[in-house]
């Protein structure tokens, strides 16, 4: 951690913190001198990533929430705020990718499943944080949503549905925060790998055996890839600097932006 760097002093708020994302992303604003408060389910998975933030001189606190349950999300913002002072950053990340089959195939209870996680959860956050950041004079905002919240991909009609509705939320709360001083902006990021994400969703695509993709994993694969104008997959480490950006004062002027991860279009 440098001794000065963009974030010191700030606090920042991660959701999904236990994750790949979320995680890198808590370790970039820990360098750059950010109190970081990490959140998730995940009670094992945060006492890593905090050991590791702690590890390399970061400050880093970490808060078991359930992002689905309203009260409970009151109750973590309330902590934080208590040990922090506020909240200057939220990046509300946590997310669900659901199953691989088509519209008609699709089970219900597992779409009701991603809408709770990624669509109600993504509001609890951004609901209870920007209460408080009214009260402190403002503060920035990134939601994750994804490039399958801007072109549907087949057979994810739950993942695409709930992504759609966090950029949606994004635009709408930007508007109404704007008066506040706390902007509110989105990262939409294409396929991300190498890794469990990458590998997971190759497979399921390949075992849905549509017309868009092949059976065989390293076809579907070659195929997933070839729809993403760079020709390649975005790197986690390519994430935490954009957010960070949209958290700086660089990007003070931006909100109701969504930003596309690797050029990609799914």
């Amino acid at each position: 951690m440098t001794a000065e760097g963009r974030f010191t002093g700030k606090t920042l708020m991660v959701t999904g913190a236990a994750g790949n994302i979320g995680f890198a992303t808590a370790r970039r604003f820990a360098e750059e001198g950010a109190n970081v408060a990490l959140v998730d389910i995940n009670e094992e998975g945060l006492r890593d990533a905090v050991s590791k933030i702690r590890g390399g001189n970061g400050v880093a606190t970490f808060h078991v929430c359930d992002a689905t349950d309203a009260r409970a999300v009151d109750r973590v913002v309330d902590e934080i705020v208590s040990r922090s002072g506020q909240i200057d950053f939220l990046f509300n990340n946590a997310g669900y990718q659901g199953l691989f089959c088509p519209m008609h195939e699709y089970p219900a209870d597992d779409f009701r499943t991603v809408i709770d996680i990624n669509v109600n959860g993504v509001f609890h956050f951004l609901q209870a944080v920007a209460a408080h950041m009214v009260t402190t004079g403002g503060g920035a905002i990134v939601n994750t949503a994804s490039m399958a919240g801007v072109q549907g991909p087949p057979n994810m009609a739950a993942y695409a549905a709930s992504k759609f509705a966090v950029i949606g939320l994004t635009q709408t709360a930007s508007k109404d925060l704007a008066p506040y001083n706390i902007r509110v902006n989105a990262i939409s990021p294409a396929f991300m790998g190498p890794g469990f994400m990458w590998d997971r969703q190759v497979k399921l695509q390949a075992e849905v055996r549509s017309q868009y993709f092949s059976a065989d994993p390293k076809t579907a694969a070659e195929q997933m890839i070839k729809a993403v104008p760079m020709r390649r997959l975005g790197g986690i480490a390519e994430i935490p600097g954009t957010v960070a950006f949209l958290m700086s004062e660089d990007a003070s002027y931006i909100t109701g932006v969504n930003i596309p991860i690797a050029g990609g279009i799914l």
